[in-house]
């Protein structure tokens, strides 16, 4: 298979290696508590974690996506956002930032006025119409996303004929129309936690390998401390550490090229491990 890569402002970054993702959460209701930054103190503290435990990228969302989630505007989503990015442009400009928005216009603000790297849509376009042309027009990496509804309603959509076919079509499909308008870096996210209950997340995670060799894109996988976690171990999302660090091993054997993640340290160590074992 040829080398993965992602330009990242004019830079080439090579997946040969997997990296991780660190989550900056500027929510108060993200379903993780221990992950909320509510004061530039806290997210300063979160941002020099990420990088100190070897995070390549902070992922920064103001819009919590866990199931039944407050709609929130796109005032709103701004207003939580931009201190942050403020924050992370003018004091930590080594490290690259994706923006966690489903709407166009605040990935937009976000490139523009903050030099964002990647925007990561959890609604694959589907929530915002604007969103396809508009980072083919920024030219910046998109992470693709599979989900069905909205975060207030996902999980009302977990009936499926054939759980991978239908996965792989919604990201062939959305491929072609992204390749089509000159998008040349997209990140494949299956969405775990997203209109999948339990049986069905791991059902995509024992056939994780097939989404980076059938799509030949990189592979984003994002299992910290969800419910498939600790709904099958029968603890919290506090307690999910173990569980979270034994799916993020699993998803490094079978094709993962970022984990996005609570626990960079953790993560940072599974993936030096099985790159360890690998080679």
């Amino acid at each position: 298979m040829k080398e993965k890569l992602l330009n990242i402002k004019g830079e080439l970054l090579s997946l040969d290696t997997p990296v991780v993702m660190g989550i900056l959460n500027v929510t108060p209701d993200s379903f993780y508590a221990g992950s909320r930054c509510e004061d530039e103190k806290a997210v300063a503290g979160r941002i020099e974690t990420i990088i100190e435990e070897g995070g390549a990228f902070v992922d920064i969302g103001g819009y919590s996506s866990r199931p039944d989630a407050a709609e929130v505007s796109a005032g709103e989503e701004w207003r939580r956002l931009e201190p942050a990015l403020r924050l992370l442009r003018d004091e930590y400009p080594q490290i690259p930032v994706s923006i966690d928005t489903f709407r166009a216009d605040v990935g937009r603000r976000a490139v523009e006025e903050y030099g964002v790297a990647v925007i990561n849509d959890i609604s694959g376009g589907e929530l915002d119409e604007k969103m396809f042309e508009t980072v083919a027009r920024l030219r910046v990496p998109y992470v693709l996303m599979h989900m069905r509804g909205a975060p207030q309603t996902m999980q009302q959509y977990t009936g499926y004929g054939n759980l991978m076919e239908d996965v792989m079509l919604y990201f062939a499909e959305k491929l072609r129309v992204l390749r089509l308008l000159g998008v040349n870096d997209v990140i494949i996210d299956p969405g775990f936690g997203f209109s999948k209950n339990l049986e069905q997340n791991y059902e995509l995670m024992r056939y994780l390998n097939e989404f980076s060799t059938l799509l030949e894109c990189p592979l984003l996988v994002g299992v910290s401390r969800k419910s498939m976690v600790y709904g099958l171990l029968g603890n919290t999302a506090g307690e999910s550490l173990n569980g979270t660090t034994v799916l993020h091993t699993f998803a490094l054997l079978n094709g993962a090229d970022i984990l996005r993640v609570h626990d960079v340290k953790a993560a940072v160590e599974a993936v030096k491990i099985v790159n360890k074992l690998k080679y």
